[in-house]
C-alpha cells in the first residue's frame, strides 16, 4: 500500500522545503493543500482517515507546517481532536522548522556538556525557535536564562513553558549589546534571533571563563554572533566550541527525514517539541 502524507500548511503557498524534504523521506504521494486553519481542517483529517480500514491507517501521516508556529499549534491540537478510537493517523508539526532546528541545537550542545549541570543563555528565547530550546534545556535540568528585548515578553515565555519542570530565568538584552553580564557562569550560548539580528561582536564572549558551547541558528547576515561562520560544527575557537547555522542544518534535516519515515511505522503517534526530541536524541 502507497504511504500518503498530507501536508497542512497554514501560508497561501504550501512549503516546497517541507515537500522536497518529505519527498526525498521516501514517501509515495504528497498532497499539499494550503491556507489550512482549525475552520477548515475537518474535512481533510476526515479524508484522510475513513479512506483506509483502521489496519492500513499507518501507511498515512499529517505533516503541519507553515511560517505561523502559533497557527501551526493550533491546527495540530485540532487535527488530534478530530480523532477518535482507532480512526486516527500519525501527525507532525514543524512550523517554519521550529521543533526539528531547536531539537538539532540542543543535540549538538549534548555532546558537549550535561545539560543537569549546564547554565544556559537563549537569545531570541521568545521567538519560535528559542523558545523551544529553552524548554527542552529546561527540561533536562539546565538552568535557562531567557532573554527578549522585551523583559514581559520573557517572563510570559517563562511562564508558559515552566509547566516543562525546568528552571527558567526572564531576561532583557542590554541595548548597548554587552552580553557579558548574562554570561555570567554560563555554560552555553544559543542565539535564536530573527533573521539579520546580532546580538553580539563576539568580544563579550571571549572574556568569558565558563562558556564553553556557542550556537548560532541565523543563516541570514549579519548572522546573530559575529566570528561564527554559519558553516562551523564544532570548531574551536579560543577556548569555544561553536556551532553556525549549517552546522547545525544537516543534523536538523536527517531529524527531519528520519521523523517522516517513523510517521508510518503506526498510525497513532504525535510528533510536537518533546517528542520529536525523545526520537531523535540517538540521531546525532
Amino acid at each position: 500500500m502507497k504511504r500518503i502524507l498530507l501536508q497542512f500548511d497554514t501560508d497561501a503557498h504550501a512549503s516546497s522545503f517541507d515537500a522536497v524534504t518529505a519527498l526525498d523521506a521516501g514517501v509515495d504521494h504528497l498532497l499539499s493543500h494550503c491556507l489550512v486553519n482549525t475552520s477548515n481542517v475537518v474535512p481533510l483529517v476526515q479524508g484522510a482517515i475513513f479512506t483506509r480500514g483502521p489496519q492500513d491507517l499507518n501507511n498515512t501521516a499529517i505533516f503541519i507546517g507553515g511560517s505561523d508556529v502559533e497557527a501551526g499549534e493550533k491546527l495540530l491540537a485540532k487535527v488530534q481532536e478530530s480523532f477518535f478510537g482507532p480512526m486516527r493517523v500519525s501527525s507532525m508539526m514543524d512550523s517554519n522548522g521550529c521543533n526539528t532546528t531547536a531539537v538539532a541545537a540542543v543535540i549538538s550542545a549534548q555532546k558537549h556538556l550535561d545539560l543537569s549541570q549546564t547554565k544556559a543563555v537563549v537569545l531570541g528565547g521568545t521567538g519560535p525557535v528559542g523558545r523551544r530550546v529553552a524548554q527542552i534545556l529546561g527540561s533536562h535540568g539546565a538552568h535557562v536564562i531567557l532573554t527578549s528585548r522585551s523583559l514581559p515578553k520573557a517572563r510570559h515565555i517563562c511562564s508558559v513553558i515552566d509547566g516543562t519542570s525546568g528552571d527558567y530565568e526572564p531576561a532583557i538584552i542590554p541595548e548597548n549589546g554587552d552580553l557579558s553580564s548574562l554570561l555570567e557562569g554560563a555554560n552555553l550560548l544559543i542565539s535564536a534571533g530573527a533573521a539579520g539580528v546580532q546580538f553580539s561582536n563576539g568580544e563579550d564572549l571571549s572574556h568569558s571563563q565558563s562558556l564553553k558551547v556557542v550556537i548560532d541558528l541565523n543563516a541570514v547576515p549579519p548572522l546573530g554572533i559575529e566570528g561564527i561562520q554559519s558553516t562551523d560544527k564544532a570548531k574551536e575557537i579560543g577556548q569555544l566550541i561553536c556551532y553556525g547555522a549549517l552546522g547545525v542544518g544537516g543534523l536538523k534535516m536527517k531529524i527531519h527525514h528520519q521523523l517522516i519515515k517513523q510517521l508510518f511505522e503506526a498510525n497513532d503517534q504525535i510528533f510536537d517539541t518533546s517528542q520529536i526530541y525523545n526520537a531523535a536524541i540517538n540521531l546525532g
